[in-house]
């Protein structure tokens, strides 16, 4: 099969590499991702990986001197790969190898081979394709394990038997149910099978590349697909024990309870809808983490949970410690939707202060729309009328929250009168006063006993202050 290159927005570049890799007396092909994306007419990607059948840091090396001399060539001798970035482009350069490895260790020993030896040590038959830029045969596809089928009928397979590939390199069982998630492909039955053989083998691999592979899974168009193949294959407790911790329904005095597994997987779908935020998806997956250590069964009322928002969030923090994730700012995020994730349905009441709805302003900040994404997102309800019913009420919050804060500014509150402005005040260095008196001074506005107003704040600090024994310098 020849593959038409001469419409490909790079064939310019793909004319060069051939004629330096010919004038080299080296074999040359596109290999991997690129070339499965291109024959699926989807977004190719800007990473190409070539492969030739000699080094490919000469190989590398020629090319970009026949560019531009100028580029920067990075070389990785133990990997025998060199690279360079060219107009948007990072192109890498590989000499075909063979791979062994050892039982413990998910890295290879490597030694020359063709570009047969390189594409039987592939993943996936879909990843095995190549496109030779070589003279003789330019634009021909090299198909060996039917890969293109493979594309047409949507199925995942591996190049060689399956049991072996992942356990040569297990973070190839990510990558299969990564790839099954993201283009909507389905885990031949041989190779699923092989995935639940061999899932602990997962442990293994560093936590920092699974949880790469899991963010792909969380950003596909539907996450679902990937968790419940994690679920069902046994990853997922080796990774993640307090998401399937939630798993099952139990039942006292003929009264049962959600699953909540199965629930928080319909709100990460449903949150997909509507945001790429790949930690707004998280506070989805997260938002009913702490309901498997608080569920209990009380007489007379039923089962609860009590409390369960404000332990998942302090759950998050030593759940993204274990899994290599960012601890700062996404995590703060992460933790702040968790522990305000039942706050807005609570507000619903015709009662509700406005006190209340300071509150929930002042906790949310800039946070408030995406809560309330979170919020509409766990409405999961089969019944079109109930969910009607639901979104209306959130809608009605929305507004109420809207009114408070025109009226109060609380939002990204910020105190109306300074730490600084209070210790000139009365003539103090830094205290515990000051700390007490600020804190005061925000009860007072949110609660609704003084207005978001500067001489107010003074007015309330001054007669605050008397209690404490502080008089005006």
């Amino acid at each position: 099969m020849l593959i038409n290159l001469t419409q490909n927005q790079n064939f310019k570049l793909f004319k060069i590499i051939s004629e330096v890799a010919e004038s080299n007396h080296q074999t040359v092909f596109i290999v991997g991702g690129y070339v499965r994306d291109l024959l699926m007419k989807r977004k190719v990607s800007t990473d190409i990986d070539f492969v030739t059948e000699s080094s490919g840091m000469d190989l590398a090396k020629a090319v970009a001197q026949a560019i531009n001399p100028k580029l920067k060539v990075s070389v990785f001798k133990n990997y025998g790969t060199a690279m360079f970035k060219h107009e948007g482009l990072d192109l890498e350069f590989v000499g075909a190898r063979k791979e062994s490895y050892a039982e413990d260790s998910r890295k290879p020993s490597v030694e020359t081979g063709t570009l047969e030896d390189d594409q039987k040590r592939r993943d996936f038959t879909i990843n095995a394709l190549a496109i030779s830029l070589n003279k003789a045969n330019f634009g021909e596809l090299i198909d060996p394990f039917n890969g293109i089928s493979d594309i047409e009928n949507k199925i995942i397979r591996t190049p060689l038997e399956p049991s072996q590939t992942y356990s040569d390199d297990p973070l190839r069982m990510m990558r299969a149910i990564r790839f099954a998630s993201t283009l909507d492909f389905r885990i031949e039955k041989n190779s699923l099978h092989a995935i639940k053989k061999e899932a602990e083998r997962i442990k293994i691999v560093s936590m920092e590349r699974i949880m790469v592979e899991f963010n792909k899974i969380m950003l596909s168009e539907k996450p679902s697909v990937g968790l419940k193949l994690m679920e069902e294959t046994g990853i997922l407790p080796l990774v993640m024990p307090e998401l399937t911790a939630l798993r099952g329904i139990e039942e006292v005095e003929g009264q049962t309870h959600k699953d909540n597994f199965w629930h928080t997987l319909e709100v990460v779908d449903n949150i997909s809808k509507n945001t790429q935020n790949l930690w707004l998806r998280w506070a989805a997956l997260l938002h009913d983490i702490g309901k498997a250590p608080t569920k209990k069964f009380v007489e007379g009322i039923g089962w609860t949970f009590y409390g369960h928002e404000f332990l998942g969030s302090k759950m998050v923090k030593s759940l993204f410690h274990r899994l290599k994730l960012p601890l700062g700012s996404d995590m703060k995020y992460v933790q702040k939707l968790v522990k305000l994730s039942s706050r807005p349905i609570s507000l619903i009441d015709d009662g509700t202060s406005d006190s209340a709805l300071r509150r929930l302003l002042f906790d949310s900040g800039e946070d408030l729309e995406d809560l309330f994404t979170l919020c509409k997102a766990d409405i999961t309800t089969k019944n079109s009328s109930k969910q009607q019913k639901f979104k209306k009420n959130f809608e009605y919050v929305a507004q109420k929250i809207k009114e408070v804060e025109e009226k109060d500014q609380v939002r990204n509150f910020q105190p109306p009168i300074s730490g600084e402005e209070i210790m000139e005040l009365f003539n103090l260095k830094p205290g515990r006063e000051i700390g007490i008196l600020k804190e005061k001074v925000k009860e007072a506005i949110l609660e609704g006993e003084i207005a978001n107003d500067k001489d107010e704040a003074r007015n309330f600090v001054i007669k605050e202050a008397q209690i404490l024994g502080l008089k005006p310098a």
